[in-house]
């Protein structure tokens, strides 16, 4: 049982126990210092760290000695406080280097090392004031004109006005400076106590004897913190008194109204269970209160009272209380009030039963006759059972219902007014999260398809479409034009394939493999075979067309195209060739006229005259035509432009194999 508390405040008069004090007017800190010295307070404390003893950089000034006095510091003429005065002597300790130069030479050091010495000496000296429960740390900044300092002679001292301290109490004082240069000083005084008082407990009861003389004048204010009941009676007893009951002069309660002072006592204040049905309030003193249980939904919202059909029940201090539960749960809490605020809330039963579980708490009404109605507790208030709200509990509410005829809802009270259930929603939760969870998996199932696939199509475009240029080698003039194309091909976004940059490959597989090869990767990365005519592919087409199959006497520098045919006709016989291939050749080489039927069912090109279509076609099926494709086109047309005057104006004469139509080759057009 705690004792209760009381303040004393005694004013005695005139009495040679009682010390006469100095009194200092202001609420401020002060500083003052011996003559010559001068000193000046921080504004503001400071915090306590020492720090590590380091080396003197020469002459400093150091704290020897604490002398400390009482005093009172009082706002008005009758409100003082008892404080502590703390005066710090100084020494100048330490001595200046002698100059390398004066004692290798004997001599006078420069004249710059001097200045120093003539210099006024700066401190900065901490103050740190220990006394349960206070703890304060000040800084004093110091000067000392030149003319005192003497090495190792005290120089005067710093006071400091001043830190305020209790009768009776224990107080130690520190003093170094900063950086410190020495090992601190430490001063421990025990302040006197009131030797005429004594104050003694006994249980409830409280002694409190004063040993004053009869000539003593004196007057007492005792303030009590009454608890709650009945005035108890006061005795006292001395020397000129008798044995008798005092009557209360004044009843003064400060600290009733003090909302802080109430504040302070709900925080201290602990509710605790002790078993399934019984709990306490653990609280300093005696506080009026009421309790009453509430339900708590996880989530957030706020706890619901259970007010009705359970009550507010008087809530006595350390005194055991008890619900009129049959079952404990988690979600059941204790909301304490005062003067109509709520002042405490705790789930008792979570330690012990676990987290919140997400029930649904039914509220059963019983009436006259058996009459009887439920109702599902919501943060929106308490929804019927059966409704047609858009409430959870109401879509829910025929399972609900069924759950509880079949027994599966916990009662947690009853009486003849009513009863409360508590319902677990888990499993509609779960069956209805189950579909939930499957749709988002699907939809992020489908959205993951289809950003792959664009990834693949926005990799595939930043690429560049794959370009397969099949050509028949009618002589060295003509490979170096299709290089040139191919050259000035690639430096747009397309990955260009041709049998002059492979010719290892070409005969390590063989033409008819490497040509296969090269074809079925091509289209399966829906790139495009462009088949670029001249007069002997065009002679070479027409035969396999005629024949069927290659003859065994073809010419040797034919002989890779031939081979190619061999992969190229199936497609255009059987119909599969557009969108795949695209055909081309050169204005004055060859007439897009002499290029046979069957080639002609695909798009075929003349270049450099044609470049802008050649180019739109190579590009992706579905890409977008870029507004790009003309200033490509000329790019292209420019790279490809040294090597058409090359072939068609070559030094000197014309070269053979240049002319126009299916018969141009050697000697056309020398009239043999």
């Amino acid at each position: 049982m705690p004792v209760p508390w009381f303040l004393l405040s005694l004013a005695l008069g005139r009495s040679p126990v009682v010390l006469s004090l100095e009194r200092l007017v202001g609420p401020q800190d002060a500083t003052h210092c011996s003559p010559g010295l001068s000193c000046r307070l921080w504004d503001s404390d400071i915090l306590c760290l020492p720090g590590d003893i380091v080396p003197a950089p020469g002459p400093v000034l150091a704290p020897t000695h604490l002398q400390t006095e009482l005093v009172l510091r009082c706002q008005k003429e009758t409100d003082c406080d008892l404080c502590l005065r703390v005066a710090v002597h100084l020494a100048v300790h330490g001595h200046w280097e002698e100059p390398e130069d004066e004692e290798k030479f004997g001599g006078a050091a420069d004249s710059g090392v001097e200045e120093p010495r003539n210099a006024s000496l700066q401190a900065q000296v901490v103050l740190s004031f220990q006394a349960y429960p206070t703890a304060r740390c000040v800084l004093l900044e110091v000067q000392v004109p030149a003319a005192l300092v003497q090495f190792g002679q005290s120089v005067g001292s710093v006071v400091y006005d001043c830190f305020e301290a209790a009768l009776g109490s224990e107080v130690r004082i520190w003093s170094y400076t900063q950086p410190r240069y020495e090992k601190e000083l430490n001063h421990t005084q025990q302040l006197p106590a009131l030797p005429w008082l004594n104050v003694s407990a006994d249980g409830d009861n409280v002694h409190l004897v004063l040993n004053v003389s009869e000539e003593q004048h004196f007057g007492l204010s005792l303030y009590w913190n009454q608890v709650q009941g009945p005035p108890k009676p006061r005795w006292h007893k001395n020397l000129v008194w008798p044995l008798e009951p005092d009557s209360v002069r004044t009843n003064i309660c400060p600290f009733r109204e003090d909302p802080r002072a109430h504040q302070n006592l709900w925080q201290a204040a602990r509710l605790q269970l002790l078993t399934l049905q019984s709990w306490l309030l653990d609280a300093p003193c005696s506080l009026p209160a009421e309790a009453a249980l509430c339900w708590r939904a996880p989530g957030g919202d706020p706890c619901q009272p259970l007010v009705p059909p359970l009550s507010w029940e008087n809530v006595t201090v350390d005194k055991v209380l008890e619900f009129p539960l049959l079952k404990g749960h988690p979600n059941l809490c204790v909301q304490v009030n005062s003067s109509e605020k709520l002042q405490l809330q705790e789930c008792l039963w979570a330690d012990s039963l676990g987290p919140l579980k997400d029930d649904v708490l039914l509220l059963e009404t019983r009436g006259p006759q058996d009459n009887r109605s439920l109702c599902a507790l919501e943060p929106s208030g308490c929804t019927s059972l059966p409704s047609k709200a858009s409430t959870r509990a109401a879509r829910l509410g025929e399972y609900l219902l069924q759950d509880l005829q079949s027994g599966q809802c916990l009662q947690l009270w009853d009486d003849d007014l009513g009863a409360l259930w508590a319902c677990p929603m888990d499993k509609y939760i779960h069956k209805r999260w189950a579909l939930v969870w499957l749709a988002c998996l699907l939809f992020a199932a489908a959205l993951s398809l289809i950003l792959l696939l664009k990834k693949d199509h926005a990799k595939a475009a930043a690429r560049g479409r794959a370009a397969l240029l099949l050509y028949s080698a009618d002589d060295s003039g003509f490979e170096r034009l299709v290089g040139a194309l191919a050259s000035a091909l690639c430096q747009l976004p397309l990955r260009v394939a041709v049998d002059l940059w492979s010719r290892r490959e070409l005969s390590a597989q063989g033409p008819v493999a490497w040509f296969h090869a090269q074809r079925r990767q091509t289209l399966q990365e829906g790139g495009v075979v462009v088949l670029l005519f001249s007069p002997g592919a065009v002679a070479l087409c027409s035969e396999w067309l005629q024949d069927g199959v290659s003859g065994p006497g073809a010419h040797g520098p034919h002989d890779a195209f031939r081979a190619s045919l061999s992969c190229v006709l199936p497609d255009f016989l059987q119909g599969r060739a557009p969108g795949s291939y695209v055909g081309a050749c050169f204005d004055r080489l060859l007439h897009p006229d002499a290029v046979p039927a069957l080639f002609r069912t695909v798009p075929v090109f003349t270049l450099p005259s044609q470049l802008p279509d050649f180019l739109g076609a190579l590009q992706q099926p579905r890409a977008p035509r870029s507004g790009r494709l003309q200033e490509r086109a000329e790019q292209v047309s420019r790279a490809l432009q040294p090597a058409l005057d090359s072939y068609f104006h070559p030094p000197g004469t014309p070269a053979p194999g240049r002319g126009v139509g299916p018969g141009a080759g050697p000697g056309a057009g020398d009239g043999t």
